[in-house]
């Protein structure tokens, strides 16, 4: 059985409505957590430090040595609730492409997990970010392209194509 789903794509891409529709659609129940939840979790200080993380005003985000600690720890935490018997999807943004899904690959070790890609043309997530009004305008499409670069996919869906809903199912047939 499948114990962890990794969303991987760039802001405003669509993986947490399709988080969310993996939820419904999935017979067990699944917790998701993503890296909105570990920044959220920091204390505000660390969005205002070259140690930890920075938005710049064109959505560039640059990471420091204190949030790498701090991220370490949460993806050890989320690998544990996983072994303890939680089924996990994580929503992710590889700003590292493949260096971050290895950091993964070696918390969640022998795991069975299945890696999605989630992709949406710049353009299409730039629109949806404007809509949001949450994020740094840039973010989204400064991160389409870098997000996936090296990674190696079990599977990819496609959000400037499919709805959320279709691309949970998709996902949800590859689960064990």
């Amino acid at each position: 059985m499948t114990d962890v789903i990794v969303l991987n794509g760039g802001s405003s891409s669509g993986k947490s409505g399709i988080a969310r529709c993996l939820q419904a659609v999935l017979p067990d129940p699944w917790l998701t957590l993503g890296t909105d939840t570990l920044v959220d979790a920091m204390p505000a200080s660390m969005q205002a430090s070259d140690a930890g993380i920075e938005f710049a005003p064109d959505g560039q985000v640059t990471v420091g040595p204190e949030f790498r600690t701090l991220e370490a720890a949460w993806i050890a935490g989320v690998a544990a609730m996983a072994r303890a018997g939680a089924r996990v999807i994580v929503d992710e943004v590889f700003l590292g492409g493949a260096d971050s899904q290895k950091r993964w690959q070696q918390a969640l070790g022998e795991l069975r997990v299945l890696w999605v890609g989630v992709r949406c043309d710049s353009a299409v997530a730039a629109g949806r970010e404007v809509a949001r009004g949450d994020r740094v305008v840039g973010m989204a499409a400064s991160q389409a392209d870098v997000v996936h670069r090296g990674m190696v996919y079990d599977l990819e869906v496609d959000t400037a194509h499919a709805e959320s809903m279709e691309c949970a199912r998709i996902i949800a047939a590859h689960v064990s």
